[in-house]
């Protein structure tokens, strides 16, 4: 089945909104014509304006988490209905410096889900192993633990509205990157938890490689099988650089 590929740049807490436009106008003009979907996730203070500078452009913009409730008293979070009411259509859920510096759970992540859907904004959900965890030959048992939990209350036949990404922690800002033969199994690993839900909205969910993507590697890491495109941190600070990893999606 052809799914298309997807390039999501988490910027994290990363750019101004002056940078945030200077970097626009550097990588519009340079994203093919056709090809791989694009999503930005800026921090919260650009969201409005990367939106209003990507209208009439294919490139979607993502915040970078949620909170769970409609509203309430929680001090620093942002709703599904107020990313809604700026105009982002996709959100980033569950990524592992979320879970690592801000503990959140696979309990809150099985509400977030939900939540979002509803709302009608797509799910970017982040999964994947510690370094500790990838020398104990645990990753199998990590991904299934967090598929099984996160996607608890999402309906089989809304399996295929998530976009999941493989991120192995040890991958993350480090230099060091899975290799392709290890990107493609643990992506076929997820998509077989996937499918044990629903074995055709396996097929359908985009799975993502997330750890150290940068264009000398790009390529290598895109043309397996089952990856379906790339969230990308630092690379995809430096507009080329993140131009020629879409450029690599494309090919």
């Amino acid at each position: 089945m052809s799914r298309t590929p997807l390039l999501a740049a988490n910027w994290k807490m990363h750019k101004t909104v002056g940078e945030a436009l200077e970097f626009l106008d550097a990588l519009l003009p340079a994203l093919p014509a056709e090809g791989p979907e694009v999503v930005l996730c800026p921090a919260y203070t650009a969201l409005a304006p990367v939106v209003a500078r990507c209208v009439e452009t294919p490139v979607r913009v993502a915040a970078q988490n949620m909170h769970q409730a409609e509203s309430g008293a929680f001090t620093g979070e942002v709703s599904a209905a107020m990313l809604l009411d700026l105009g982002v259509e996709d959100v980033i859920l569950g990524h592992s410096e979320r879970r690592a510096l801000f503990a959140e759970s696979d309990e809150a992540l099985a509400e977030k889900l939900p939540t979002a859907l509803e709302a009608g904004l797509e799910p970017i959900l982040c999964v994947g192993e510690d370094e500790a965890q990838r020398d104990a030959d645990q990753t199998a048992e990590v991904l299934t633990r967090q598929i099984e939990a996160d996607l608890a209350a999402v309906e089989p036949e809304h399996l295929d509205r998530i976009v999941i990404a493989y991120e192995p922690i040890w991958a993350i800002g480090t230099g060091r990157t899975a290799t392709p033969e290890q990107a493609q199994e643990a992506v076929a690993l997820i998509r077989e938890r996937v499918a044990t839900r629903d074995a055709g909205a396996a097929e359908r969910v985009r799975i993502l490689y997330g750890g150290s993507v940068k264009p000398a590697n790009a390529a290598e890491l895109l043309a397996q099988p089952d990856v379906d495109g790339a969230l990308v941190g630092g690379a995809s600070l430096e507009a080329a650089d993140f131009a020629a990893i879409v450029a690599a999606a494309a090919r």
